[in-house]
């Protein structure tokens, strides 16, 4: 009976301290539990300026968390974007989280990231994006404070543009290639008010700020995406999110449109 409670006791607390961390269109600086493995689909679908189509992109995930320290994605590309269904390239991120204070019902955590993108399709926006549009990567720092049931994260990274395969040369000026994209996440736990279970599903609301500035021109573009998010059974995760334009000084052919996103996790999977 000890044991049980005990397991219950941390099973509350890692529900009340980390699941309004798990941003929708972000990562925080905390990572994933221990020898655990994560499925994820994350499917966008975002209108065309100029001629006012829906573009779909699907980006099948698998994350692996390895310990307290390093986790890392892979993930592949899928889009519409030119008529047929096309796999367009694929990504692998890490990060590294190097610093952790704990605290009773806060914590402050810090982590450094890389992602590194191959991609084949054309290139035909000013703005730089590792996720379905370029060949590329970047190199961050991520910083992340939890606050009994709000959560702040922040995040800066340089990001390198390259050539989107051998016959997708880089349209723009080589100069172009480099920018800084910079993040501000909010994240609250909305429901439960009182957890008298494990099994009660988490409703969490998100909003966040996501920025890039191209380092050559100074052009800059802004977005705000606000977003609800449910844990389910502290392993399953379903995101439903809009992301649209404050600025769009930095030109993209896609600024607005929705995200769902689906997750699931096994605990304790290796060894």
């Amino acid at each position: 009976m000890k044991r049980v409670l005990t397991l219950l006791f941390c099973v509350f607390n890692l529900q009340l301290g980390f699941s309004q961390e798990l941003f929708s269109f972000t990562e925080p600086a905390s990572n994933m539990p221990s020898k655990s493995i994560g499925f994820r689909l994350t499917n966008t679908l975002m209108k065309e300026e100029v001629s006012n189509k829906y573009n779909l992109h699907l980006l099948p995930e698998i994350m692996i968390g390895i310990n307290r320290h390093f986790m890392f994605h892979a993930e592949g590309f899928i889009s519409n974007r030119n008529k047929n269904v096309d796999a367009e390239g694929a990504a692998l991120y890490g990060k590294y989280r190097f610093f952790s204070r704990d605290d009773i019902h806060s914590h402050f955590r810090l982590a450094a990231f890389s992602q590194c993108a191959f991609n084949t399709s054309d290139v035909h926006q000013d703005a730089i994006d590792l996720r379905g549009h370029n060949s590329g990567f970047n190199l961050g720092l991520l910083a992340t404070k939890l606050i009994k049931k709000t959560a702040i994260s922040t995040s800066i990274a340089y990001v390198q543009a390259m050539n989107n395969g051998k016959t997708a040369e880089y349209q723009f000026k080589n100069n172009n290639k480099k920018a800084i994209d910079y993040t501000l996440s909010i994240g609250k736990l909305l429901l439960p008010k009182e957890y008298v279970s494990y099994n009660q599903t988490n409703m969490n609301g998100m909003l966040e700020m996501l920025c890039q500035t191209n380092l050559s021109t100074g052009k800059t573009f802004v977005d705000l995406a606000p977003s609800l998010q449910f844990i389910i059974l502290s392993r399953m995760r379903v995101d439903l999110g809009y992301r649209f334009p404050l600025s769009k000084d930095l030109i993209r052919t896609a600024s607005s449109g929705g995200m769902i996103r689906l997750e699931y996790n096994i605990f304790s999977a290796f060894k």
